[in-house]
């Protein structure tokens, strides 16, 4: 794992606070969490059953983003940030194991993938994710990234119905240009006959604040068969991120 520099959002003046993970026991809290949400609640194959942990090889290559709740030190919020650079150590970055992506390796500058996020159930309705977007705002400038890329997941208990509705809203609204798109392994399947495959749905709240904050789809979905989902991903190119919603996403973190 490289140097890790202390967030400035990380100060613990409040009940939550954001750091990077410095020590293996943070880490192992952070996939505890992660094994807790994505195999208790989601029902996800993972590996690591018998230790309750979430983790794969790339997590030793990864930057682990913690919140925090400063009263009784527990980790209750988390995403892994995978910089450009440590995914060609790793072998390429967690996405490629769902897309065909080599376009995205085009992209000037420096990239980070975001994966693996999840809140503690007790913690949903109140300021953890938050914190979480505020640290990782704070990352983006630390490590200065130009482009950052991640998936945001839809279930598919309805065979998909519901994942190609709000597709259907992405494809009008937030597609990258085609040279820039990547493609599925794994498609979705195509709508039960006699589904309507024009009507669309409302964005989900992570796809929806990935748009607020400029980003734009990839392509079509990805169907994961460990999570039983579909993930579309979606990049963000930093230079373009809107002005109206940077002051809420970047710009809090110079005033704290």
């Amino acid at each position: 794992m490289t140097a890790i520099p202390r967030l400035a959002s990380g100060r613990r003046k409040s009940r939550l606070y954001v750091e990077l993970a410095t020590t293996t026991d943070d880490i192992r809290a952070s996939q505890a969490l992660r094994y807790q949400v994505f195999a208790g609640e989601m029902g996800a194959q993972l590996k690591g059953d018998q230790e309750a942990l979430d983790q794969d090889h790339f997590d030793p290559f990864c930057q682990h983003l913690l919140v925090k709740d400063s009263g009784t030190g527990r980790v209750i919020a988390s995403t892994r940030l995978l910089l450009g650079e440590q995914a060609r150590k790793a072998g390429g970055f967690y996405a490629e194991s769902e897309f065909e992506m080599d376009a995205l390796y085009d992209l000037p500058g420096r990239s980070v993938e975001v994966g693996r996020t999840c809140v503690d159930p007790s913690y949903r309705q109140g300021a953890a994710i938050a914190v979480l977007w505020s640290g990782l705002a704070d990352f983006i400038r630390q490590f200065e990234i130009d482009h950052l890329f991640g998936c945001a997941s839809i279930e598919m208990a309805d065979g998909g119905v519901l994942t190609q509705a709000i597709m259907n809203n992405v494809r009008r609204q937030g597609m990258l240009d085609h040279a820039w798109q990547v493609t599925p392994r794994i498609p979705l399947s195509p709508l039960p006959d006699g589904a309507e495959k024009t009507v669309s749905a409302p964005l989900p709240p992570l796809l929806k604040a990935y748009f607020r904050l400029g980003a734009r789809a990839c392509g079509e979905p990805c169907y994961d068969p460990d999570f039983d989902c579909a993930d579309i991903l979606v990049l963000v190119d930093v230079s373009e991120i809107n002005a109206s919603y940077a002051r809420h996403f970047l710009d809090r973190v110079s005033r704290e």
